[in-house]
């Protein structure tokens, strides 16, 4: 079904292969996708990409096959609020999985407590198409949605490219809770780590007020197929600034890519440059996770 014409997005690779790298204990993927099924979940009609159905039992086959035991699920766009099958996917095995859900703004506090209890510990908000214009942020907007998560412990997670925000330590100046940005920071490698907007994230970073996914390298390469060496700089600097505020993830189903889809285990396999220390590596995987994620006790 694809009634408004959005794109068909390839489906992941389905082959489960072991990646070189074997993962610490707890290791946690902190960004990935449940689409589906459409049948029983319907897509939003103003999506801007159609996935095929990506489901838990495969998925949940995929982490076992990279070692991977805890899990973040995040809402994609393709369901608007409607975080039913996110929820529905937690609810299966609530000690492996966290959520982050996407909320209307007005979202009651008696909402708020039944989708902590039900596993979620973020709201996600796509700047990419929030944006008031190109540097602005609806500050007041998520400011207020950001004092109503706080007592919960949430997060706010952001879609966005940092270059398109030189001003980003400035505008995120006493915000009520900490950010999460994906992708590395969602900036193409030819810009360089010298660029204003990932500079701001990263002095963000020191002050604990921002993390950082270490998710979708192929979003920002240059490069046509892994290992995407060009990417390396992005997540050294990012180490480098404060290894507390780094998390990983497949960012599994790999929505939207258009050149050759990557395998998750050589995705895996991209923290061994990474992340080269396995004590760091220990961190950003399972540490930074329980905290972030609120994760206790093992999957």
């Amino acid at each position: 079904m694809n009634p408004n014409n959005a794109p068909l997005c390839q489906a992941p690779d389905q082959a489960l292969k072991k990646p070189g790298l074997v993962l610490c204990k707890n290791a946690t993927d902190c960004h990935a996708h449940i689409c589906g099924p459409q049948s029983l979940y319907p897509y939003i009609a103003n999506r801007i990409y159609t996935p095929p159905d990506a489901l838990l039992p495969h998925y949940e086959a995929l982490l076992d096959a990279l070692g991977v035991q805890r899990s973040v699920l995040v809402q994609p766009s393709i369901y608007g609020t409607d975080n039913r099958a996110l929820l529905a996917a937690i609810q299966k095995n609530p000690s492996r999985f966290r959520g982050v859900a996407v909320v209307d703004w007005d979202i009651s506090d008696t909402a708020l407590e039944d989708l902590h209890l039900a596993g979620i510990r973020g709201v996600r908000c796509n700047i990419v198409d929030l944006a008031e214009a190109k540097g602005v942020l609806p500050i007041s907007q998520l400011s207020a949605l950001a004092n109503k998560i706080a007592p919960f412990g949430w997060h706010l997670e952001f879609l966005m490219h940092v270059n398109e925000f030189p001003d980003l330590a400035q505008l995120l100046s006493n915000f009520p809770v900490p950010v999460v940005l994906g992708h590395l920071g969602y900036l193409k490698t030819n810009l360089g780590v010298k660029d204003r907007g990932f500079q701001n994230l990263l002095s963000l970073m020191r002050e604990e007020r921002a993390w950082v996914k270490l998710t979708g390298p192929y979003r920002i390469t240059s490069e046509a197929r892994v290992p995407y060496a060009d990417t390396n700089p992005f997540a050294h600097a990012l180490i480098a600034a404060n290894p507390r505020q780094v998390v990983w993830g497949t960012d599994w189903p790999h929505v939207m890519v258009k050149g050759v889809m990557p395998n998750d285990a050589d995705l895996v396999d991209l923290l061994q440059e990474w992340v080269p220390d396995p004590t760091l590596r220990r961190q950003v995987l399972s540490e930074n996770p329980e905290r972030l994620y609120q994760f206790e006790g093992d999957a």
